[in-house]
């Protein structure tokens, strides 16, 4: 049994971008639901379905229940639509710190459907490689999971729960704190009214290095060479931005422990 008619439960950044990818293949999106009406008409607006702003209008009958919220309202909403819908309900989120077994009280046919991929709404995500993580106890669900990710993505995986936690942990170390130094740099170069555009073709050449090398391999700069005058001289710049500093002290420890 294919998974043709999906109810999405949160119109947030990959609620949005998911439900469009999810129609463009085909997947009738029967309601929408958000808290902010807003959001909920607008997606609705783009790819059909019924806006809602109240879990009590969640209707039963649809093949998959996907909850594309925040990882607090995961066991909160299960609560509520358990109140509502059948038993045999499918239900997935799309965490990727939270358990599957956060669905487990309220509904036996429970699941993982996580896009590993940052979104933002303001840009266009391409799902083709974005990688879809599979998982659930019902092999049956499961199955059909995969089949659902596979519509979307050429990059498909079954991760359990532990595998997941500890892919999400990496995730926020390449992406999250990666994000952050930007800001850092970026704050830095403001400071001396430089403009953040000058770091950008090496933050492409950072990223482009390490699609075919080893991040270890590709390590380069005062840290990785012992190069303790440069690390002493940007210490004493960094004492105008006393958290930096400390970041700067963190990183740069890290680096020749490793080296």
């Amino acid at each position: 049994m294919t998974l043709s008619r999906i109810t999405l439960i949160g119109a947030g950044n990959l609620g949005y971008h998911l439900g469009r990818r999810l129609h463009a293949v085909g997947i009738e999106i029967g309601q929408i639901f958000s808290r902010q009406a807003v959001k909920a008409q607008q997606l609705a607006e783009a790819i059909g379905g019924e806006a809602i702003t109240r879990l009590e209008q969640v209707k039963p009958g649809a093949d998959l229940y996907i909850l594309a919220i925040s990882d607090d309202a995961i066991a909160p909403v299960a609560s509520q639509l358990q109140k509502q819908l059948p038993a045999k309900s499918a239900v997935v989120h799309t965490s990727g710190a939270t358990p599957s077994t956060a669905l487990a009280p309220y509904f036996p046919q429970h699941g993982i459907f996580y896009p590993l991929q940052t979104f933002s709404r303001e840009r266009e995500a391409d799902f083709s490689n974005i990688p879809i993580c599979i998982y659930s106890p019902n092999k049956e669900l499961e199955a059909r999971l995969t089949a659902l990710g596979r519509q979307i993505s050429q990059s498909v995986h079954r991760i359990d729960d532990e595998q997941r936690a500890v892919l999400h942990v990496a995730a926020v170390f390449v992406n999250n704190f990666t994000n952050h130094l930007f800001h850092i740099g970026q704050e830095i170069l403001q400071e001396e009214q430089l403009p953040f555009e000058l770091l950008l073709p090496l933050i492409r050449e950072t990223g482009n290095k390490i699609e075919g090398h080893s991040p270890k391999a590709m390590q380069t700069g005062p840290a990785r060479r012992g190069d303790q005058k440069t690390i002493t001289r940007h210490l004493a710049y960094l004492k105008k931005f006393p958290n930096f500093e400390e970041v700067y002290k963190v990183l740069t420890k890290s680096i020749r422990k490793i080296y």
